[in-house]
């Protein structure tokens, strides 16, 4: 039970930096649901990267603690980029500046 804990925390941990690095990617003329993708894709592989760096490939054999690795990614990358890097303009300023023709 303390390695699905440990996973878990992890996860969010990892989950709230996840929109700092999908803002390199995004580009700020994609649409929101283009943007909405990207980002739960990503939330996703690093829910995946997070359950095999804590717990090993062995997680993967128990549904429910990668579930919920997987969930704390998700939910922490959405609630920190609501709350925290777009009101901050962060991840936007991120966004634009690493956007070919868009710096400036």
């Amino acid at each position: 039970m303390s390695s699905t804990l440990d996973s878990i925390a992890t996860g969010s941990a990892v989950g709230s930096l996840i929109p700092l690095l999908t803002a390199i990617v995004q580009r700020p003329t994609w649409s929101v649901a283009t943007k909405k993708v990207v980002a739960t894709v990503v939330a996703l592989l690093g829910g995946v990267i997070t359950v095999v760096s804590v717990d090993g490939l062995d997680l993967f054999e128990h549904g429910l603690p990668t579930l919920g690795t997987l969930a704390a990614v998700l939910a922490a990358s959405q609630a920190t980029y609501d709350l925290v890097w777009k009101p901050s303009k962060v991840a936007p300023a991120i966004e634009s500046v690493t956007s070919p023709g868009q710096a400036g």
